[in-house]
């Protein structure tokens, strides 16, 4: 194996021993070189590294030389019959070279923990052979919970190719025809050269008897997670991948502080519950102590769905496309899956179950097939049915067709077609009454919207909304509205048009389980020019498929708002919630300012809300219609950090296209901001200062700012020093 490996890195033109005997030297020399401040990007050739990791902003000769990274291979794996489990590891960077784990050959020390495990037959879970015993923080009560070896062996092979003999052995007898899985995570320190830590695991599948292994444990891929979490690692960052956590969130792994157990299914579905299921909102939520203390999830909103807070979209996370071999498993229920959901049913006793006590899992599938006749029913499907994307609403569809009579100081005129999802067509005024809507909106210019004053009647700022029921339509779905409000007079450039529409409908109509709910029509907007130039689009900051790789089907304000372009008309800069204040239900807000509700402020502040609280900063509240009270200080970005901390904001492109992050200035027009100290603030310091907003944040922006405008660009530009991406990279 030494040979081969020595062989594989002079392939790639280097010397292993020489390396080996300059060490000192080339360590010398970068530092030289790093400290003069030489820098180059490296994001391609033989070193490939994304925007958001600080190695592709590190100097060159530092990064060929340091390789960052850290991946581990489980190579093999046995047991032997006194039950000696051994595994072996190779240790490389990403482009397949060797790497010592004691930092001495090469840069970095490595650090490997090692667990082992096996799939009892018949059964559908790991049970782990390593292992602890945990006393509970109030001392007394102890529990079993799988873990990592302790004690073994890691013998050295060669640099980067390890044997590791657990000091854990497998019990006499165990079943050598069961698959057994071993398991390797650590991590690669290169702190030392303003570089990361680097984290891995590796896991392999054996059957010690030599036959190939046909069962697995394979649910969910570590890549759905990922949609919402950006790079999946847990307990400090040291676990990365479903793939480990299977192993040691099994059955027999229980809390010792509160008797709950931590299996996965039932840990899993308990957080993303949060603070819908029954437990949580009857004040009893579910609780673990973990290495921190205790930790519950009562205030966790699940965003998989059209409505944010239903979380009945199973396929949210038990994605069908991923190639997980147990794909469909959450169509077989199971006391300790469903129970992780419906936490308030005793299962022994039978409460809160139609009084059916369940003493094993085996009739569970009498009740609850896969699939039954009517949404809502008890099957699996049907039981976890949103109701705003049931399969079975006969749908909106609108296109428009044109604009007319769109030109400066001219009421336009907009064509469009109304049908539903079959091809139906509908006529305008179907949609009046109940939940039913129709509604135009026009806005512009499209350079930055906000300010745009159609009219003294107009209450909205910057843009005009009026009821398209009223259009004439034909017998084909054709249909024609006429403004009632012109373009101003003095209008130049692009102006926009957005269409939404609603309807009401009720699934299971006439029976006992019927449940009336509305839903939403694809936004359309069409931009028209109103002096002759060029139509020019709005620019793109961010963009919806981004927003449903976490939100499922994102419509908000009663299913009326779908898509980025319809969003951004009315969020401009000139909005806020002035409007909603006089009717708010919370006596408070009648009395506090109103908070602006310009799009780039509220999505920075919406998703930053709990980090923002924690920095003793004020909570972002707004008052929504019906004066709905909203406050957002509770919310956690589901991204993980590289410690596997939630609420990782740094990593912009997650939301943001066309490295519009970097690509300052953001808008044009200043931003109405009455609840700021600075009113009206500029446009780049008010979309930053909405995650950096402490006061000598917002100080250092105004220090910047002068008659001639924001220098934000001299710093802060995509190719300077201080750039968004480079300052917010880990």
């Amino acid at each position: 194996m030494e040979g081969r490996l020595h062989q594989r890195e002079a392939m790639r033109g280097n010397d292993y021993m020489s390396r080996r005997s300059s060490v000192v030297i080339i360590r010398t020399l970068l530092m030289v070189t790093v400290l003069a401040g030489a820098v180059s990007l490296q994001s391609a050739g033989k070193y490939s590294f994304s925007k958001q990791e600080k190695a592709y902003y590190a100097n060159a000769n530092l990064i060929n030389f340091v390789r960052p990274g850290l991946v581990f291979k489980i190579s093999s794996a046995s047991i032997a019959q006194d039950g000696t489990i051994t595994a072996r590891v190779l240790v490389t960077d990403p482009q397949g070279l060797p790497l010592d784990k004691n930092g001495v050959d090469t840069p970095g020390t490595v650090a490997m923990s090692f667990i082992a495990a096996r799939i009892p037959s018949g059964q559908r879970q790991y049970m782990a052979y390593t292992t602890r015993t945990v006393t509970a923080a109030s001392g007394g009560a102890t529990a079993i919970q799988a873990s990592a070896d302790s004690g073994g062996t890691l013998t050295a092979n060669a640099d980067g190719d390890y044997t590791y003999t657990f000091k854990t052995k497998a019990p006499s007898g165990f079943d050598a025809t069961a698959t057994h899985t071993v398991a390797v995570y650590g991590s690669r320190d290169l702190t030392s050269f303003n570089l990361s830590i680097y984290r891995a695991s590796a896991t392999l599948n054996f059957v010690p008897n030599g036959s190939g292994v046909t069962v697995t444990r394979d649910v969910i891929r570590t890549q759905s997670c990922n949609k919402c979490h950006e790079n999946l690692q847990f307990h400090g960052g040291s676990r990365v991948g479903i793939e480990l956590c299977v192993l040691c969130h099994t059955p027999q792994s229980v809390d010792p502080n509160t008797g709950n157990t931590v299996d996965l299914p039932k840990l899993i579905h308990e957080i993303h519950m949060g603070a819908s299921s029954p437990n949580a909102q009857a004040g009893n939520p579910y609780t673990i102590y973990g290495f921190s203390g205790p930790t519950d999830w009562h205030d966790v909103v699940f965003p998989g769905s059209g409505s944010i807070k239903d979380p009945r979209n199973c396929q949210a996370c038990h994605e069908q496309t991923t190639g997980a071999a147990q794909a469909t498993a959450y169509l077989t229920p199971n006391r300790e899956a469903c129970g992780g959901c419906h936490d308030n049913v005793n299962f022994a006793t039978g409460q809160n179950h139609v009084n059916l006590p369940q003493v094993d899992d085996n009739q569970c599938s009498n009740c609850h097939t896969p699939q039954g006749e009517l949404p809502f029913d008890a099957s699996i499907m049907g039981a976890h049915v949103s109701p705003t994307l049931y399969s079975g609403l006969p749908g909106l569809v609108i296109s428009i067709l044109k604009v007319d009579n769109g030109s400066a100081g001219n009421k336009p005129a907009i064509t469009f077609t109304l049908k539903d999802s079959g091809g139906n067509p509908l006529a305008a005024n179907s949609l009046v009454g109940g939940s039913n809507r129709l509604a135009v909106v026009m806005a512009g210019p499209t350079t930055d919207y906000g300010y745009t004053s159609f009219g003294s009647d107009v209450t909205t700022n910057g843009y005009v909304s009026e009821d398209a029921t009223k259009a004439t339509c034909g017998t084909d779905g054709t249909c024609v509205y006429q403004f009632l409000h012109a373009v101003p007079a003095n209008a130049t450039g692009t102006f926009s048009i957005g269409m939404e529409g609603r309807r009401g409908f009720t699934i299971n109509a006439n029976t006992n389980a019927s449940v009336t709910t509305e839903y939403g029509a694809v936004n359309q907007v069409m931009n028209f020019s109103v002096d002759g130039s060029p139509v020019t689009a709005r620019r793109q900051v961010v963009d919806i498929s981004k927003c449903n790789a976490c939100h499922t089907s994102l419509s908000l304000h009663g299913e009326n708002r779908n898509q980025i372009e319809m969003c951004v008309l009315c969020h401009n800069p000139s909005e806020s919630d002035i409007s909603q204040r006089p009717s708010a239900t919370n006596p408070a807000d009648k009395n506090s300012p109103p908070q602006s509700v310009n799009f780039a402020i509220l999505i920075h502040k919406i998703h930053d809300g709990a980090g923002l609280a924690a920095a003793g900063l004020p909570p972002f509240v707004v008052v929504g219609f019906g004066g709905s009270h909203n406050d957002f200080s509770s919310v956690t970005f589901p991204a993980f950090d590289s410690t596997g901390t939630v609420g990782n904001v740094q990593n912009c492109s997650m939301c943001h296209v066309n490295g519009s992050e970097q690509n300052l200035p953001l808008g044009l027009n200043n931003v109405t901001t009455p609840n700021s100290v600075l009113n009206p603030t500029p446009p780049i310091t008010a979309a930053c200062t909405a995650c950096h907003a402490t006061l000598p944040e917002l100080s250092h922006a105004v220090a910047n700012t002068t008659q001639f405008g924001e220098s934000c660009t001299a710093c802060h530009a995509a190719d300077a020093d201080f750039a968004p991406d480079k300052i917010h990279a880990q």
